[in-house]
């Protein structure tokens, strides 16, 4: 590929005309790859994942890039290099093609996998569709940075490997096995993700530090059937009763978790990251204005956002035992269960929370009631150095292409396992650099990815990579 006219070969300026000049290519490629139903937690959608992994490795190729297939126990892998660069670090980026099911398909305004640019009565533009936003059109923002950077440059400013996985929307199972055995192809400086957000359409973030996760299920049961209620209620035990004032003392009316060591080797963060973050949200409407809340629930001194960047939370996700049918029904359950969760942060240790869960339920069972436990994932809390030269470099490169507002770093209430295993397996730390906005509905109907996001998305990679070259 040859340098386009009125460019200058070799320039960021040049590159960036570049990527502006074809941006309806790179749409075009993107919603190429939206139309591909790669579910990965259907089996139906087997071949479908199969078909995404090989539209990519053809990208790569196209891109300059040395791809193949990896195949796994499950969806395979896409891994490519490009390692001519002599200078500045090796760098690894990590994504996924795989998306979430589209169910309830009725609340679709459009076909999912038919992407559709929709204007809002703001003017935005919007690409609509499943994985528009999780994960597709992030991977693709960088794919495409590769592509305009070797198109203008004939060359990569920083060696880039790619690996891009099948499975994260349906549990990861093989990657972590995946690292491991391929462990010195894989290892580099410093890993890239693009599949988290910015503060607002007109500001960008690098996401600081992110929460772990211990998941749990739990279910009390007592008497060997359902009974009535008016022939044992008062007499017999109800399961749901015990259930709920059991989740009901693992907080305390200050919002702490009572667990005995919950708190213990965790820090808050210093006075200056707390007041950067209390002018992104100073009076906590920003982050819970939009879903009709005000008050924070958490814990007594600290912002909503701080609630859920930096602190460690308790969650009852679901509930259920008894009739849930239409009508009523006068049953006393012989089970309930609820599903819970822990949101920890780094200091905690994930199986040392599972176990004083359960050490808290089984103390405060009453007679005649058993509890089983059934895990459902753990991770740990992780935080990213925050002056570090890669930081600083990434940070710049986004201020230059948001200016004049400037990149801010933010804290993740979520959870990106790969993050952890990307350190304990390759002792790599990672730029969480993303460019979903709140408001892109992923996992639900009618997930969408602003154009701008995608078109400036691509443009912020194209200045990382320069930056972390110098």
């Amino acid at each position: 590929m040859s340098p386009s006219p009125g460019t200058q070969p070799g320039t960021l300026t040049g590159t960036l005309e570049r990527v502006d000049a074809s941006i309806d290519d790179a749409l075009s490629r993107l919603f190429a790859l939206l139309r591909i139903p790669s579910v990965s937690a259907q089996p139906e959608h087997a071949a479908d994942c199969a078909a995404a992994a090989r539209y990519l490795r053809d990208e790569l190729l196209a891109c300059g890039f040395d791809a193949s297939i990896r195949d796994t126990p499950g969806h395979p892998m896409v891994v490519a290099h490009d390692l001519g660069a002599t200078t500045g670090p090796h760098v690894l980026f990590y994504g996924h093609y795989d998306v979430q099911p589209v169910d309830p398909l009725a609340l679709w305004k459009t076909a999912p996998f038919e992407p559709t640019l929709i204007t809002t009565e703001s003017g935005r533009v919007e690409i609509t569709a499943r994985g528009a936003s999780d994960d597709k059109g992030q991977v693709m923002t960088f794919i495409e940075a590769c592509r305009a950077l070797r198109a203008q440059t004939g060359a990569l400013p920083v060696r880039v490997s790619i690996i891009l996985e099948g499975e994260e929307e349906s549990g990861s199972d093989n990657l972590r096995p995946f690292l491991e055995q391929h462990r010195e192809e894989l290892r580099a400086d410093i890993a890239l993700i693009c599949d988290t957000g910015m503060i607002a359409p007109d500001q960008p973030a690098i996401t600081g530090s992110l929460r772990g996760l211990v998941g749990e299920e739990v279910t009390i049961e007592a008497a060997r059937r359902d009974l009535h209620s008016g022939l044992y209620g008062n007499a017999a035990r109800n399961p749901i009763e015990c259930l709920c004032t059991i989740l009901g003392t693992v907080r305390d009316a200050d919002g702490r978790v009572t667990l005995p060591g919950f708190y213990d080797g965790i820090a808050v963060p210093p006075d200056g990251q707390r007041a950067a973050w209390r002018a992104i949200d100073p009076d906590d409407n920003g982050l819970l204005g939009p879903v009709g809340l005000a008050v924070p629930a958490g814990e007594a001194g600290f912002t909503a956002l701080e609630q859920t960047w930096c602190r460690p939370s308790f969650e009852i996700n679901g509930i259920s035992g008894g009739y849930e049918g239409e009508g009523f029904k006068t049953v006393l359950p012989a089970r309930a269960t609820a599903k819970v969760s822990f949101r920890l942060v780094p200091g905690q240790d994930p199986e040392r929370i599972r176990a004083a869960f359960r050490a808290h339920v089984n103390a405060a069972l009453p007679s005649d009631c058993r509890a089983r436990f059934t895990p459902h994932g753990g991770s740990k809390g992780i935080a990213l150095p925050p002056d570090g030269p890669f930081m600083d470099a990434a940070l710049g490169a986004l201020s230059a292409e948001w200016a004049p507002n400037r990149a801010v770093v933010i804290g993740g209430g979520g959870s990106i396992p790969v993050v952890s295993d990307l350190r304990e397996v390759l002792g790599m730390d990672t730029l969480l650099i993303g460019f979903a906005l709140d408001d892109d509905r992923i996992h639900a109907p009618n997930e969408k990815y602003d154009l701008a996001s995608f078109h400036k998305g691509i443009r912020a990679w194209v200045r990382v990579l320069d930056a972390l070259a110098s």
